[in-house]
């Protein structure tokens, strides 16, 4: 009778530890790209987490460059026919961001477009930057065009734009793009709970 109730706290011990690194590993291994190398994305359960698992996410960096070139693609490469970003974020005169991308995604085409298509401003430059750096810039409204932390959060769950993450549409090849890692619903819950909760960035 001993041996078998041991052998069965030894079964219940297997299967917990499975399972707790079945959860752990559902954390780990999201990627994204940053100076067009691969790098691993954490995603815990804390809200922060969630919403900068999105942000960190190539459907965003990409509109939100280090330089003066829009980045695309899965890999962020840097855009294709020497696009640059223009004195208001919309491209060169005669050869602006709309010339291509319209109000929607044109899947005959491979061209994505949504409603507002822009590059962020300089002050929002987001490639290469750690989540801290990133959330610091965007809660300073000297960085932020002067936003508060409510019109951040309809910015970041309402904007068409941002949305548009999650219906990105398919690439020259028909092949449907990455969507970030987290899913839209979670996303916005998760910027909402983050801005009521004082919109904390943590020390890394």
């Amino acid at each position: 009778m001993m041996k078998h109730t041991i052998v069965g706290f030894v079964i219940i011990a297997i299967i917990l530890s499975l399972s707790f690194s079945l959860e752990s590993t559902n954390n780990i291994g999201q990627k994204t790209y940053q100076d067009g190398d691969e790098i691993e994305v954490m995603i815990g359960d804390d809200p922060f987490d969630k919403m900068m698992a999105v942000l960190l996410h190539k459907r965003c960096v990409n509109c939100h460059p280090g330089g003066d070139i829009p980045l695309q693609g899965e890999d962020s490469h840097l855009h294709n026919f020497d696009i640059e970003r223009g004195p208001d974020d919309h491209g060169l005169a005669g050869y602006t961001c709309e010339t291509c991308h319209s109000s929607e995604n044109n899947d005959f085409s491979g061209v994505p477009g949504a409603p507002h298509w822009a590059l962020a401003p300089r002050s929002m430059a987001w490639e290469g930057k750690t989540r801290v750096e990133i959330a610091s810039q965007m809660m300073d409204p000297n960085r932020n065009g002067g936003r508060t932390p409510k019109e951040i959060e309809e910015h970041l769950t309402e904007h068409e734009l941002v949305l548009w993450a999650w219906n990105p549409g398919v690439d020259a090849e028909g092949t449907p793009r990455e969507v970030p890692p987290v899913s839209k619903e979670e996303f916005i819950e998760a910027v909402k709970e983050w801005i009521e909760a004082g919109a904390i960035i943590p020390a890394e």
